[in-house]
């Protein structure tokens, strides 16, 4: 009895500085997704904390990408802790939760493919901006 595979749910999630520039969330995500020979139409959507709302950079990507881009309070964020690479006291002290990027990942895969996420990219750090891939299958 063969299982039909389907493929994973991939999501990326973002932390950033305020005022990051869009150019630099761009060039951290093709960097990323080039090294683990990813295609950029294989992400479903783009996530982050709901701090940064606001923020220009993440909204112009998302609209560049033409991707939905949906927002994480701390709260949600901070249930996938156990599941993060690194610890960001900087971040935690910001925002409430210790990685921003990975826990949004993880948690906008889950969501979305109602099934438990893992890091495919752990956090990537680039100038202003962090970085990480989850999927969910």
């Amino acid at each position: 009895m063969s299982k039909i595979s389907t493929a994973p749910t991939l999501v990326v999630g973002l932390g950033c500085q305020r005022g990051c520039p869009v150019s630099t969330l761009r060039a951290l995500l093709d960097q990323a997704l080039q090294a683990h020979k990813i295609e950029l139409h294989q992400i479903k959507a783009l996530a982050s904390i709901d701090l940064k709302r606001e923020e220009p950079g993440l909204i112009e990507l998302a609209e560049q990408l033409a991707l939905p881009l949906q927002y994480f309070s701390c709260e949600q964020l901070a249930v996938y802790q156990p599941q993060l690479s690194h610890r960001s006291d900087i971040a935690f002290e910001r925002t409430g939760c210790y990685g921003v990027a990975e826990s949004a990942a993880l948690a906008l895969a889950e969501h979305l493919a109602q099934a438990p996420a893992k890091l495919l990219i752990s956090r990537q750090k680039f100038a202003q901006a962090t970085l990480a891939l989850a999927g969910a299958a």
